[in-house]
């Protein structure tokens, strides 16, 4: 199939950042997108064809919406599958599959996939409502501390707790949840894998993530991962293994623990581009945003080698901030060495939303890393 300026069109859901990086691709490739997004304001609005606001999660607008493109791809989990199902059934490609899809977006399901398939994952117990945790540390069944999951909708950080004593289980949401072991970790890490239908695979570096305390949202990706070669060589198989149970088509992010004994444990994955990869725009000879597009249209994969060590740093609304935003030195960070900021296009920002990011290259991933603190101390998110 021609895919460059001709009248194949390619269907998107979600308008947001990652969308719209996205778009960055089909725009360099002359490729017709559209765009569905329940936002008037949504990022991707100004990078498509053709823009429709509409509800994900609603079946007639998401398959109404899919008959109109010739693949249908997602930049958020959090949309109609029963929909995707049936347009897959009506000859339209989506990827990754509905089947996929109705597996990840379920975190008792995902990790029961795990289970199944001998993939190393922390041990669970799965809850029909979260009252039911209560007797379940009673009766022994699982004891503190333990991490309590939202078993869907949940990003970002919402959707996750650390639970240590029985006042922390006051306010949780009511409905399906997992309990999850407390895993004594070195290192977050993750993995991107490509595959295309053709059955094509590649897969980025092994980085290292580091979160922020409170919102629980990654701070800084590094890349790579400031690990052995062992463990990074651990780290890519066991994604790969996930990868093959999946037999996804698309991009794969596989986010790992390393524990005290180096064992990689999988803690969850995402279909799509992903906050672990948004260096690659800079660093890498494939962006992931490109990768994905290659993947889903069957085309030959790009190199994922690194160029130059990078790192990311998420730009989030800062606390205590929330309406029409204001990008506080951001001309400042501009004048550091190997520094390009990304910014998202939201235009009301509210703490700890994510509004952009930074990323950091340099030949030593330990001045990138410097600087990185220099850029996360110096620009701030804030209101007018």
């Amino acid at each position: 199939m021609n895919y460059f300026s001709s009248e194949f069109k390619l269907g998107i859901l979600g308008g947001g950042q990652l969308g719209k990086m996205m778009l960055y691709n089909t725009r360099k490739f002359d490729i017709q997108t559209y765009v569905l997004d329940p936002s008037d304001e949504a990022p991707s609005k100004m990078a498509c064809n053709a823009f429709s606001k509409g509800d994900l999660m609603d079946f007639d607008t998401v398959y109404n919406f899919g008959k109109q493109v010739d693949v249908l791809t997602f930049e958020i989990e959090n949309v109609n599958v029963d929909a995707l199902e049936k347009l897959e059934s009506e000859g339209v490609k989506v990827y990754p599959s509905s089947k996929n899809l109705r597996t990840i977006q379920n975190k008792a399901k995902q990790k029961l996939f795990y289970l199944d398939r001998n993939l190393p994952t922390s041990e669970f117990s799965r809850f029909a409502y979260a009252s039911e945790i209560e007797d379940a540390i009673l009766n022994g069944g699982i004891k503190f501390p333990f991490v309590w999951k939202s078993a869907q909708f949940g990003y970002d950080g919402t959707g996750v707790k650390v639970v240590r004593s029985m006042d922390d289980l006051k306010g949780l949401p009511k409905g399906e949840c997992i309990a999850e072991e407390l895993i004594d970790f070195k290192n977050e890490l993750a993995v991107i894998v490509a595959r295309n239908p053709d059955g094509e695979i590649k897969t980025y570096p092994v980085v290292e993530m580091e979160f922020h305390p409170e919102a629980n949202q990654v701070e800084y990706v590094i890349c790579p991962a400031r690990i052995p070669e062992d463990i990074a060589k651990k780290a890519q198989e066991v994604a790969l293994k996930v990868s093959k149970a999946f037999n996804h088509v698309g991009l794969l992010a596989v986010e790992m623990f390393q524990t005290q004994d180096d064992e990689i444990l999988i803690n969850e994955v995402a279909p799509r581009p992903h906050n672990s990869g948004h260096q690659t725009i800079e660093a890498s000879y494939t962006s992931q945003f490109e990768q994905h597009i290659r993947a889903i249209l069957n085309l030959p994969l790009g190199k994922t080698d690194s160029k130059v060590g990078g790192i990311m740093v998420n730009l989030v609304g800062a606390e205590n901030y929330t309406g029409d935003v204001v990008y506080k030195n951001i001309a400042k960070i501009m004048k550091m060495e190997g520094v390009t900021p990304h910014i998202y296009g939201k235009k009301q920002t509210r703490p700890f939303r994510k509004m952009g990011h930074v990323t950091i290259v340099n030949k030593d991933l330990n001045v990138a890393r410097q600087i990185a603190e220099k850029v996360k101390n110096t620009i701030k998110v804030i209101s007018k």
